[in-house]
């Protein structure tokens, strides 16, 4: 007479099991952590860092944003970058300006505030001059000690190979996301060498990088999304006289 309850007891914990399994990927065990991925939370940290380098290696395209700590200054910069220019926009020290590089041709834009402590005081002919530079664009010499540095930030490559410089004894295995995208993690010196988390989901790009001795963050994203690039227009363009400041 006890046997039916039995036999139905256990034919109801049977149909909870597959109901649940997969979720659970079987009653009893858990889910794989790699399940859907592109794989390389399953590799050492040098074979990621190998991934996602290549991966930057193979890239037309990619957005930076974020801020970048050197020789003391702090610099936060949002730019769309590409192998023949870029785009985008550098504030330091309370100082805002954009950037756009179409080839070789770099060009500068800023409002007055800039470019009145370009001229170097605030009299009313100062002022003057500045206005007059107001969000247009000024085409930066080649020849102007500026150029290289305001060059810098349009170039792909030199950014991408400085941010992406580790130091010191690499381990992965930190799972977390960025901009909902899951992630893994590769750190150097136990986090004082820098660190990077690269995507878990299609082309194992670097998402975000943390440089070593907390020189700044930077968000990347857009990886292979082209964009326009075009030198401005002749009337918007002016011609500040002398050699820019990036003090």
């Amino acid at each position: 007479m006890t046997a039916f309850p039995r036999t139905r007891n256990a034919v109801l914990v049977g149909a909870v099991c597959t109901g649940l399994a997969a979720v659970l990927a079987g009653c009893g065990s858990g889910e794989d952590p790699d399940a859907g991925t592109n794989g390389v939370g399953k590799l050492s940290a040098s074979k990621i860092e190998s991934k996602a380098r290549k991966a930057v290696d193979g890239a037309e395209a990619v957005r930076l944003a974020g801020s970048l700590v050197t020789k003391g200054r702090t610099y936060r910069l949002d730019m769309r970058l590409k192998k023949d220019g870029g785009i985008g926009e550098v504030s330091t020290k309370g100082r805002r300006f954009e950037l756009l590089r179409v080839g070789d041709e770099l060009y500068l834009k800023a409002d007055t505030a800039f470019w009145t402590g370009q001229q170097g005081g605030s009299t009313p002919s100062d002022s003057a001059a500045a206005s007059k530079l107001d969000d247009k664009y000024v085409k930066v010499p080649s020849g102007d000690p500026a150029y290289k540095q305001l060059s810098g930030f349009t170039e792909m490559d030199l950014m991408l190979d400085g941010l992406l410089g580790l130091h010191g004894k690499r381990v992965a295995g930190d799972r977390g996301s960025v901009a909902g995208v899951r992630t893994v993690r590769v750190t150097a010196g136990d986090g004082a060498g820098g660190a990077f988390d690269v995507s878990l989901e299609g082309t194992p790009y670097p998402l975000r990088l943390q440089r070593a001795g907390g020189a700044g963050v930077v968000q990347l994203s857009d990886w292979n999304q082209d964009f326009g690039l075009k030198a401005p227009d002749k009337e918007h363009i002016v011609d500040y006289g002398r050699q820019i400041s990036t003090n």
